[in-house]
């Protein structure tokens, strides 16, 4: 279990070997999987147009909020699924150790944001949770949404803020390396990263449903 936690662990800017449009695919499947759960989520609308000039304090606290909801999202799908006890061996590992890594991310974004943090939302995962293919499908796509997000708002991001969100999106990369390896697929696809633009990952984070409200 070890030696396959650390291979996972020692892939680098893991990615999906195909476009945006695949991962969609992807998220899709994990709605239809969960049932009614995309029928009752809600649309994040009315997100911040992030990036839209040069980086600053105001626009940094944006980026960092649109990010917090983010590992909300990872925090509580992997605890979900932890809690729900349909995983075992490596990929139980995974899950418990990522679902520890979000919560701290969580914890770091919040410390960051202070009293301008935004709450966290009301999540629900219906079946991608309790299907062990279901959820390391679901898996890959959220890890690698996260990480296209970061890199899309890294150039919008001030120096110092850009160097603390450097060192969660580098353990982003190494969490959808290794559910990748965990599922038999190439850990490090490509040799570079496509980013993401802010409507990009809320269309895709709007196909899954899991956000209900907030």
């Amino acid at each position: 279990m070890r030696r396959q936690r650390a291979k996972g662990e020692e892939q680098l800017d893991g990615r999906a070997d195909a476009t945006a449009s695949s991962r969609e695919q992807f998220l899709a499947r994990a709605i239809v999987a969960g049932g009614a759960v995309a029928a009752g989520g809600l649309l994040v609308a009315g997100w911040p147009r992030l990036g839209t000039a040069a980086p600053s304090a105001a626009q940094d606290a944006k980026i960092l909020n649109f990010a917090l909801l983010l590992e909300y999202i990872e925090a509580g799908f992997y605890s979900d699924a932890v809690a729900k006890g349909k995983l075992s061996g490596d990929l139980l590992d995974f899950a418990t150790t990522v679902r520890d890594h979000e919560r701290a991310h969580v914890a770091f974004l919040k410390g960051a944001l202070g009293n301008s943090a935004r709450r966290k939302p009301k999540l629900d995962f219906g079946q991608t949770t309790s299907d062990p293919k279901t959820f390391t499908s679901a898996a890959i796509s959220l890890e690698e949404t996260v990480v296209a997000a970061y890199n899309g708002q890294a150039g919008n991001l001030t120096k110092p803020t850009l160097a603390q969100a450097a060192r969660i999106v580098s353990v982003e990369a190494r969490h959808a390396a290794w559910i990748r390896a965990l599922a038999g697929k190439d850990p490090a696809p490509n040799a570079t990263d496509k980013p993401d633009t802010a409507s990009q990952v809320q269309a895709d984070i709007n196909r899954t449903g899991f956000v209900q409200s907030g």
